[in-house]
């Protein structure tokens, strides 16, 4: 392996480990941000945008998906696809679950997201194939998944309990900006990616990177669970 590949597997376990390290933070809110969305009043196009862009660009569980889902997807056609089926899932009950004030208990959402990662690192793996010889349907699966992260985000925007005046208006800019940081961090991920790809190392640690995105998965799963059981 080259300097080249071994500089990438760095940046690939470095960035690996922030995440990890980060986990607990992830989804936290900033005390202006609590304070704005708690206070707020009528319609707030621009901050809304803004703060649906910073939590997807923070939201660990959502990107570590969404990197199982394009690992393997080399044409750009596909790539648009899947995140296009993604970005309609999770639109859909983002919407439905604020304005319908649909409660789900966010650690148990939060622990089905965590085992999208897993899914999507076992299937990368064709642990599918191999061990039950069947072969799920990746674009059903990687919307439904999606409608399940949108739950989540739903969720979290429930937490402050946003007034009726503008609510409509400011979950869609929310949406749009979750779009907006969505598109910025897996155009960084690509870029990342498809560099890596032209080295023998792609094919090589595929393997390994997908195994740590199932521990990923596995441990936003138990992290969940611990906290629903203990707040019960």
């Amino acid at each position: 392996m080259n300097i080249s590949s071994v500089n990438i597997m760095r940046i690939i376990i470095i960035l690996t480990g922030l995440l990890a390290s980060f986990s607990l933070f992830a989804h936290g809110v900033d005390e202006n941000t609590k304070q704005f969305l708690t206070s707020n009043q009528g319609v707030s196009i621009i901050p809304f945008i803004y703060i649906g862009a910073k939590h997807m660009v923070t939201g660990y569980d959502h990107l570590l998906f969404l990197v199982g889902v394009i690992f393997f997807l080399f044409r750009t056609k596909d790539v648009v696809l899947y995140v296009s089926l993604f970005t309609v899932g999770h639109s859909i009950t983002l919407l439905f679950g604020v304005l319908n004030d649909v409660q789900i208990n966010a650690y148990l959402i939060d622990t089905i997201i965590g085992l999208s990662i897993v899914y999507k690192g076992f299937d990368n793996l064709g642990g599918f194939k191999r061990i039950f010889n069947y072969q799920p349907n990746t674009q059903a699966a990687v919307m439904i998944f999606g409608l399940f992260h949108g739950f989540g985000l739903a969720t979290k925007i429930q937490e402050f309990q946003l007034p009726d005046d503008g609510l409509i208006a400011n979950i869609i800019a929310f949406n749009v900006g979750v779009e907006i940081g969505q598109f910025l961090a897996l155009g960084l991920v690509l870029i990342l990616m498809n560099f890596w790809r032209k080295h023998s190392s792609f094919m090589q640690f595929s393997t390994t990177a997908n195994t740590l995105l199932m521990s990923g998965g596995l441990m936003l799963v138990g992290f969940q669970l611990t906290g629903y059981f203990v707040n019960i």
